[in-house]
């Protein structure tokens, strides 16, 4: 696919990201698209390479690999280094519903996959991807797509994020009468108020929202399930059930101190911040990082948005704990391809923070050990110690080992908690009186059943917490299992055995 030599005479071409200082002073997207130009050659890299790993979505070591939603990387590849575009949008629609989603904010674990990557850069994958559905919109070539047909089945999808929307998207298709319901006065969930503008703006979400909404589906906001309407009302309502409402409960750290004021959760916070960003809000001085100590704790992406918004905001100052080690620079030998590549990385946010306070904000084996507070209740500081991971001579943790006399006081008057998500909130579970397992819905994947007859979870809220591409693979994957459960049989695609 591609040209038989292109990864031989095309060297891997990055799109170029906007200053680092000067685009903390606003919320748009820190970068744009690569040219067509550009795009043509990083198409003309995939090296024909008779196994495509890039599209294999699996999970090695602990970590995706390849593409979950098993995207035809090099057959649209192929067509874009041909110059014809609308036919590689074709491809990249048959098995992505949102590639204006993932293009901007997927981690590309395609890439890590890349048959290129075993001795050179991997090609652009996601850059491509992004250029594809890009052009295709500004073309006009992305338009409703009315179903055809009706069934005269109805089934509510409860949350409105990327699994829940991809479902409805190929359950409106099937003829279907789809409904989802969203408690925020906003649809798409995660895409919209999870992530900051700089890495999606809205309005990308909402073009996707409008046209979702042009090819029939029903969007209701402002309602929650269990409080403003009952779980057994749209059981009755309904003919089928899905549960995409992602695993929005946050892990806590339960420490000395935890009460005080000016502690709060990563999601709580860009929440807040997005919406004031959209007008959705007014300021809360609470939840705003200006003229701040901050600190992150958490190393994952959702503290690593949380460090460029704080940014943004104007923090005076900002640091982000890890208790893990930080990546080496190249893949270490247990990390071979196609893993996932686990290498240091500055990601935007951490690239920002650097070129404003002159080096890596990122603190590296470091626990939180206590809170410190003021006579008022307000946070004035954390207690840390230095940790480190013992390995045995195959680098296979065994232990944190705490460092003797390395305890450290750190100034701080806003702390955010980016630790990961446990699971469902209790009011859905228990609104549906669900089974559960360590958290999240009790459904098996690729039936994706719940414990009550024809109520189907899928996305996070099944899965536990993970990536944008999972919960498209997911919703895609449901919503065949659900036309087969009303029709007897489907019309819909699937990569699972049936």
């Amino acid at each position: 696919m591609g040209k038989k030599t292109g990864f031989m005479e095309f060297d891997r071409e990055y799109v170029q990201e906007r200053d680092p200082i000067e685009r903390t002073k606003d919320w748009n997207e820190y970068k744009d698209r690569i040219s067509d130009e550009q795009t043509q050659r990083q198409g003309a890299r995939c090296m024909d390479c008779s196994i495509p790993y890039c599209s294999m979505g699996t999970t090695i070591d602990g970590a995706t690999t390849g593409c979950p939603v098993y995207n035809l990387i090099p057959e649209w590849n192929d067509l874009v280094y041909k110059g014809k575009w609308k036919e590689a949008l074709d491809r990249l629609m048959l098995t992505n519903n949102f590639p204006e989603f993932t293009g901007r904010v997927c981690p590309a674990p395609c890439e890590g996959a890349c048959t290129v990557a075993i001795s050179d850069e991997a090609v652009a994958i996601k850059d491509i991807e992004r250029s594809i559905i890009d052009k295709g919109f500004e073309m006009g070539w992305i338009q409703p797509r009315i179903p055809k047909r009706q069934t005269g089945k109805r089934v509510a999808i409860i949350g409105s994020g990327p699994a829940g929307l991809s479902a409805a998207d190929q359950l409106n298709q099937a003829g279907h009468s789809v409904t989802v319901y969203e408690r925020s006065e906003r649809a798409g969930g995660l895409l919209t108020y999870g992530i900051p503008n700089m890495k999606l703006d809205k309005s990308v979400v909402q073009r996707r929202i409008d046209l979702l909404e042009a090819e029939g589906i029903v969007f209701v906001l402002n309602t929650e399930i269990g409080k403003d309407i009952s779980a057994d009302e749209i059981k009755e309502s309904f003919d089928s059930v899905i549960l995409c409402t992602g695993a929005t409960k946050p892990f806590d750290l339960p420490i000395s101190g935890r009460n005080l004021k000016g502690i709060h959760f990563a999601m709580d916070y860009l929440t807040q911040s997005v919406k004031e960003t959209i007008g959705d809000s007014e300021a809360d001085p609470e939840l705003n990082a200006k003229g701040k100590n901050v600190i992150v704790i958490g190393s994952g992406d959702t503290g690593a948005d949380c460090v460029a918004t704080a940014l943004r905001q104007g923090a005076k100052s900002v640091n982000q704990f890890a208790r893990s080690l930080q990546f080496p620079f190249k893949r270490e030998k247990l990390n071979a391809w196609p893993a996932y590549p686990k290498v240091f990385t500055l990601e935007y946010g951490h690239e920002e923070a650097k070129e404003l306070f002159g080096e890596d904000i990122r603190e590296y084996q470091i626990q939180t050990k206590a809170f410190i507070g003021t006579g008022d209740g307000q946070i004035k500081s954390l207690y840390t110690e230095r940790a480190k991971k013992v390995r045995d001579d195959e680098r296979r943790m065994i232990v944190y080992e705490e460092i003797a006399d390395s305890g450290e006081e750190w100034e701080a008057d806003l702390v955010l908690l980016a630790i990961g998500f446990e699971g469902a909130e209790d009011r859905l579970l228990s609104a549906f009186d669900l089974k559960t397992d360590r958290g999240i819905i009790d459904a098996e994947y690729g039936t994706f059943k719940t414990s009550q007859d024809g109520i189907f979870a899928a996305g996070d809220a099944r899965r536990g917490q993970s990536l944008i591409v999972w919960a498209i693979n997911e919703g895609r994957e449901v919503a065949h299992e659900v036309d087969h459960f009303l029709m007897g049989k489907s019309i819909l695609p699937t990569v699972l055995a049936v």
